[in-house]
């Protein structure tokens, strides 16, 4: 008997097994569709972490000289030999404000060999650093040690991040002071856009500073020892002494590192390992597409044959559109590269010609504050040299009568006239560089006597009557002596200018009054008063309504800069009676002790 011949198996049922045959194709698939697609975003992430380094180093190198630049110069190694001087410690302020504006740094200032902030950039800011000290941070100790100091740490004035170069100031071998740049590193990381991509720089503590995500920031990525938790606790360069650990994932993420030797730093680069599975897994599933479409060639193979071509056809068409949109993306992806790099010299361009603008703008600005100064010495001086001249011919006069003791009363008063002309030509160098000095209790009565004293010949030349009507006790205003006298003598000399046009009787009148705010001094004379177009201009600088020989114009323009800078006003209007009418408004001071006795001519 013969056996019945097996029935034949189902179609599927050799499709499935194929299956299970070829399934194992998709692992060599995922290893080297991971390992490329790997190899594509490490060297993607290394062309951007090349730029960040970069733009990073070019941040700190730019900075890294200044401080050894600005230890060497006058106005600041003058400090050190008076630190208690308001003047030198006026212009190291200034100096480095102005220094740190030509340059971006954070904040630049001045250390004594103590730790004490003698001199700042941020002088005049609620959270100034003049007067404190940061004698605990490292950069200080390595720049006392003669050497050059590097730190990042959070200010512990203005809770700011930042990089700090030091140096030393020396006076030969002996270190005295020490100078510091602060670099603010905000912008830095600012630079990163919203990418999957996460940046992250930590310092030799291993702890992040700088950092993409703000949760990371001053994190430590890895465990600290007691030396370096001391170290961290002396230093205070974090906001706590004991940084959180970070735990990344390191099967989430794919790290790439460079450190930065120079600057103690080492910058990452984390990216997500989705970006990798996710490209994988479409890899996989366009391979596990490719397959079952194989599949369902053979199945259709052996239903239809007439179809074979077409479907061989179709999978090269998939396969050669895949091959197309990769190619597409790496070009996009040099296209971006190459369009950073210019993005970076673009900005590096732009930022010298800053510079080279700033440096213009400073040198114009000294040549007209020289031409202000030379104008303004040749206006002020006229009046002591008249005085001293008045003196003189008294002093021969008083000579030739024999009267000694009169005639070394007018020497005496030359004396002080010429030491008088050497504190205005101080002042009026202080007025052309826009210095301040710190107001002090000045004696109102005295300074206007010894401002009459010095044109009371001329006053009596012109026959011009002085009507006083001053309270007997001492009026205490704010103000610098000098000064204050400066300006009574030049509104004193313009009203006598006003009275001498017109016929007698010619008159001045002196009064104060008393206000909450300080005291009120009104000069008035009977002249011919303002005009209108003189309300307007009179306080700009060489706007005269006299000729050439009689004024340059510009001593109510030196009244106003003075009067704002003693903190007062100089108001100008026309009295109704006729006449000009001036008001100074000078603010109140305690009692002082710099009474001094009218001048008046021998």
């Amino acid at each position: 008997m013969t056996l019945p011949p097996m029935p034949p198996r189902p179609r599927w049922r050799n499709l499935a097994l194929l299956a299970l045959l070829l399934a194992p194709l998709l692992w060599p698939l995922q290893y080297f569709a991971e390992r490329y697609y790997r190899s594509e975003l490490a060297e993607q992430n290394r062309q951007t972490l090349d730029l960040y380094v970069a733009n990073l180093f070019g941040t700190l190198r730019r900075y890294e000289v200044l401080p050894n630049i600005l230890a060497d110069l006058p106005a600041l190694r003058a400090l050190f030999a008076a630190p208690e001087d308001a003047a030198r410690r006026d212009s190291a302020n200034r100096l480095l404000a102005r220094v740190r504006g030509e340059t971006g740094a954070d904040v630049i200032y001045l250390m004594g060999p103590a730790g004490t902030t003698l001199a700042s950039s941020n002088w005049d800011q609620v959270d100034s650093f003049v007067g404190r000290d940061f004698s605990y941070r490292p950069y200080f100790r390595e720049a006392l040690a003669g050497k050059p100091g590097r730190f990042f740490g959070l200010g512990t004035t203005s809770r700011k991040r930042g990089y700090f170069f030091s140096s030393p100031v020396r006076d030969g071998e002996r270190v005295i002071g020490i100078l510091v740049v602060k670099v603010d590193l905000d912008d830095s990381e600012a630079l990163w856009g919203n990418t999957p991509e996460q940046l992250m720089v930590t310092d030799r503590n291993g702890v992040v500073i700088i950092s993409s995500r703000a949760e990371w920031r001053f994190r430590a990525t890895r465990a600290l020892d007691n030396a370096e938790r001391a170290a961290i606790a002396a230093n205070q360069p974090y906001p706590t002494q004991a940084p959180t650990p970070l735990r990344l994932d390191g099967d989430a993420w794919l790290i790439q590192s460079r450190e930065l030797q120079e600057a103690g730093l080492t910058a990452s680069i984390l990216a997500p390992r989705q970006l990798i599975d996710r490209q994988v897994s479409t890899t996989l599933a366009v391979g596990g597409a490719a397959l079952l479409a194989l599949l369902l060639l053979l199945g259709l193979l052996l239903q239809r044959r007439r179809h074979y071509l077409e479907r061989i056809a179709f999978d090269a068409r998939a396969r050669r559109d895949l091959e197309i949109r990769v190619a597409e993306r790496t070009r996009d992806l040099e296209t971006l590269n190459h369009r950073l790099k210019d993005e970076v010299l673009e900005r590096e361009h732009t930022q010298q010609e800053l510079v080279r603008t700033q440096d213009e703008l400073v040198q114009a600005g000294k040549l007209t504050a020289l031409g202000t100064m030379s104008a303004s010495i040749s206006h002020e001086l006229n009046q002591p040299l008249a005085a001293i001249r008045s003196y003189a011919d008294n002093a021969g006069v008083l000579l030739d009568h024999q009267r000694l003791d009169d005639a070394r009363g007018n020497l005496r008063q030359i004396s002080e006239l010429t030491g008088r002309m050497a504190s205005i030509i101080a002042h009026l160098r202080a007025f052309a560089r826009r210095d301040r000095h710190a107001p002090e209790s000045v004696a109102l009565q005295p300074a206007l006597d010894d401002a009459l004293a010095l044109l009371a010949k001329r006053r009596r030349a012109l026959e011009v009557e002085l009507i006083r009507d001053l309270p007997d006790a001492t009026l205490w205003v704010q103000a610098g002596e000098t000064r204050l006298r400066q300006v009574l003598g030049n509104l004193l000399a313009n009203a006598l200018d006003a009275v001498a046009e017109k016929a007698p009787p010619r008159r001045i009148w002196l009064s104060a009054e008393v206000t909450a705010e300080g005291v009120n001094l009104l000069l008035r004379d009977n002249g011919p008063g303002f005009s209108e177009q003189a309300l307007r201009h009179a306080r700009e600088p060489f706007f005269t309504t006299k000729t050439s020989t009689q004024g340059l114009g510009l001593g109510l323009a030196i009244c106003e800069t003075l009067m704002r800078a003693l903190g007062g006003e100089l108001l100008l209007a026309n009295h109704p009676a006729g006449g000009a009418l001036i008001t100074l408004q000078l603010r109140g001071a305690a009692p002082g002790a710099n009474l001094q006795s009218p001048e008046e001519f021998s």
